[in-house]
C-alpha cells in the first residue's frame, strides 16, 4: 500500500465494494433428512374357540371397523387363518395387539392378535 494513498488498490477481486467470494457464500443450515415410519401390519389369527360375535366385536371397539368391514374382515380370519385388522406405525401397531390381546384374556378368550412389519 501506498502511504500518501490510504486507499486500498482497486482491482477486479479488490477494493472496499467487491467482496471476496469466500465473503459472500450464503450458510445453509443442514436439514437432517426425514423419511417416513416403518409401517405394521395389524393380524388377527384364526382359531377353532374364539366366538365369531367376539371378533366382531374386537374389530369394532379397537380398529373403528363397521360392523359389516368387521364381519368381512372376521370371515376372511376365518375362512384364511389369518387376517389384517389396520396397518399402523410400530407403537400404534403395538399398542393395539396389547390392547386387543388384555381384553381377549380379561374375557378368556384365546384370541391370537400379532404385528408384522409391512
Amino acid at each position: 500500500m501506498d502511504q500518501d494513498n490510504p486507499t486500498p488498490p482497486q482491482g477486479p477481486d479488490k477494493g472496499p465494494n467487491k467482496e471476496r467470494e469466500s465473503d459472500t457464500g450464503v450458510m445453509l443450515k443442514s436439514r437432517p433428512r426425514t423419511r417416513r415410519p416403518s409401517m405394521y401390519k395389524v393380524l388377527l389369527l384364526n382359531d377353532d374357540f374364539t366366538p365369531m360375535d367376539f371378533v366382531v366385536h374386537i374389530l369394532e371397539k379397537f380398529f373403528s371397523k363397521t360392523r359389516a368391514e368387521a364381519t368381512d374382515i372376521m370371515l376372511h380370519v376365518h375362512r384364511r387363518g389369518v387376517g389384517i385388522c389396520g396397518i399402523y406405525t410400530y407403537e400404534i401397531a403395538e399398542t393395539k395387539v396389547t390392547q386387543v390381546m388384555d381384553y381377549a384374556r380379561a374375557r378368556e378368550q384365546p384370541l391370537q392378535c400379532t404385528m408384522e412389519k409391512e
